[in-house]
């Protein structure tokens, strides 16, 4: 359905002869997202023009912009800014957290890479393909496409620290590194986390983060966060195999 309503929205402004006015300042990948995103928030903006009109006339004015980027390569606003997307922009996401759990179990509970989406929303999945290689699939957000990539754990250290990175090829290149420590009193844990997206030139990955750049690190930042408020829940406490009342 939204591969059709795609190629009458590419064809359609086609034959409007739409003109570009300046140099391609974007590259395939997010041409191909601005047409995908346009076309949906145009078709929600005008279905809802008469409850909300005045919500409805920016995702137009917006729709409309994503489309003339999507068919022409031009971006008004990259140009504005003398931008272009065929030098990719790096997300790079570091944040410190403390859990009150014992630092082996927290340790166990992230190396089990299969948990992280219980408390990330920005992952769909992660299955672990051997020893140190993982897969994950990513959500974006509106989740028009999904991100794929396979990592590997490049350094390891038991309890206490945890590096990867995304293996070539991969549609968005990723590397980080996770470091656990004791709190002060011996109780907690205190978890230093690393993320970096590299998202490739040219490729549907780099145009995915390019567009949704803002968003997407907001997404990843309020995910790693969001740990804290999982280690209070009942289903983290059920693996440590601890009662409410001990933590």
């Amino acid at each position: 359905m939204r591969n059709e309503l795609t190629a009458k929205v590419v064809t359609g402004l086609k034959e409007l002869s739409i003109k570009p006015t300046g140099k391609e300042n974007i590259d395939q990948g997010e041409r191909a997202l601005s047409v995908v995103a346009g076309s949906y928030l145009l078709y929600k903006s005008l279905k809802n023009i008469i409850d909300h009109p005045f919500l409805a006339l920016h995702g137009v004015a917006v729709g409309g912009l994503l489309l003339y980027r999507g068919a022409t390569g031009i971006c008004p606003i990259y140009k504005q800014l003398g931008k272009d997307t065929s030098d990719p922009e790096a997300i790079n996401i570091t944040e410190t957290i403390t859990v009150n759990a014992p630092r082996d179990k927290v340790y166990s509970f992230w190396r089990e890479l299969s948990n992280l989406p219980k408390f990330m929303k920005h992952l769909k999945s992660v299955y672990e393909i051997s020893g140190t290689e993982s897969h994950w699939v990513a959500n974006t957000p509106g989740n028009l496409i999904e991100l794929v990539w396979n990592a590997e754990i490049t350094r390891e250290e038991e309890g206490s620290y945890i590096g990867w990175q995304s293996l070539e090829d991969s549609m968005i290149e990723n590397a980080g590194k996770i470091e656990f420590r004791d709190t002060l009193n011996g109780t907690g844990t205190e978890i230093h986390l690393e993320i970096d997206y590299f998202p490739p030139a040219g490729s549907v990955g780099r145009g995915v983060v390019s567009l949704f750049n803002g968003v997407f690190e907001t997404m990843i930042r309020e995910d790693i966060q969001s740990f804290k408020e999982y280690a209070e829940a009942a289903e983290f406490k059920a693996y440590l195999g601890v009662t409410s009342t001990t933590l």
